[in-house]
């Protein structure tokens, strides 16, 4: 046997202890953690009133349609907004995946946008045709886009409780009084 295979053969034993010691490490730490099994949290979950991680999902996605539903013509909502108004801050895949996941009928999905910017959103569709599909439906409830494609949020975005004032009525440069 060469130096240099004694050298290897014991830098690869040295390595193999070393990721025995730290597999038993990470299995310490995560018993002293509580973690517990798939078995024991479904039935934790079970004893909470919930069937399972299906009807969990299911109603996350319920909390963000009808959040979706609020978002009035002409508005947009980034992902994470919509999460944090559903109450589950962080959640944006989530919404994403909801999104995703709906028949799209009676929810009005184009008006959720991913946040480019503190005052930019964008469609973030990456396929092409989604995406293009996106666009065409805000295009028609009013939404513009910058000629780099951004939606101003300052301008488009959606606040809840936001009432949409209606502008009064003219006449020839007054006001008219109501009386």
């Amino acid at each position: 046997m060469t130096r240099s295979s004694r050298s290897s053969a014991a830098r690869a034993k040295r390595a193999a202890r070393a990721g025995e010691r730290s597999a038993a490490a990470r299995a310490g730490r995560a018993a002293r953690a509580g973690e517990r099994s798939a078995a024991d949290r479904a039935k934790r979950a079970a004893r909470a009133g919930e069937r399972d991680d299906g009807a969990r999902v299911a109603r996350l996605y319920r909390e963000f349609c009808a959040v979706v539903r609020r978002i009035p013509r002409g508005r947009v909502a980034t992902y994470g907004q919509i999460a944090e108004l559903a109450g589950h801050p962080g959640a944006a895949r989530a919404v994403g995946a909801a999104m995703r996941a709906s028949s799209g009928h009676s929810l009005p999905w184009q008006r959720v946008v991913g946040k480019h910017a503190r005052h930019l959103g964008k469609v973030a569709i990456h396929d092409p045709i989604g995406g293009t599909i996106q666009r065409g439906l805000l295009e028609k409830e009013g939404v513009t886009f910058t000629p780099a494609g951004y939606i101003p949020l300052d301008k488009h975005g959606w606040l809840p409780g936001e009432g949409r004032a209606r502008p009064r009525a003219r006449t020839r440069g007054r006001l008219k009084r109501s009386r």
